[in-house]
């Protein structure tokens, strides 16, 4: 397991690529990235939870939370990144432009006991999101011109973009 001070190295980080059918076990506002997009996350990003800001089809920009790991509860085969949008779409993303920025770490993965106990953290983690992102400094980040852009490039100058439309870069 990653410390937090290594995590915290690897943040911000900024990722997009397009929404994938995931396990069928989220909402709508649940977007999951490809394993192409999962794979170039920064070593220093172990699995956890985590928070920050998304966009669909460069749209407007909501908080989110994400998990990053294999969902021990669920039994995952795969590593994924599971992002909670904390808004409601009307339709279906899949296929759709998914762009965050991680800006903080909330608590290591774990397994529960119980559906309810893995419902009751995510509420906790939604709480957290909520109230860490209205932080000057994270709400500064939600206006970066990594969700302005219409295109896949990045002004990052250490960013990396792929022919198969997705985007990774660390913030620093």
């Amino acid at each position: 397991m990653k410390s937090v001070i290594q995590v915290i190295k690897g943040l911000p980080h900024f990722a997009s690529g397009p929404i994938i059918k995931g396990f069928g076990r989220g909402s709508r506002d649940l977007a999951n990235f490809g394993i192409d997009v999962v794979n170039e996350l920064p070593r220093e990003l172990g699995t956890g939870i985590y928070y920050g800001w998304a966009s669909v089809d460069n749209g407007d920009v909501h908080k989110m939370v994400m998990s990053i790991g294999w969902n021990p509860y669920y039994e995952n085969e795969h590593k994924s990144m599971e992002t909670h949008i904390l808004h409601n779409y009307d339709r279906d993303l899949y296929g759709s432009l998914l762009k965050v920025c991680i800006v903080g770490y909330l608590r290591p993965e774990q397994n529960f006991e119980s559906l309810e106990a893995l419902i009751t953290a995510i509420k906790n983690d939604i709480a957290d999101a909520e109230r860490l992102l209205e932080t000057p400094e994270h709400l500064k980040t939600k206006n970066n011109d990594f969700f302005k852009e219409t295109n896949e490039k990045s002004s990052k100058p250490d960013s990396k973009n792929t022919s198969n439309g997705h985007h990774t870069s660390n913030g620093h």
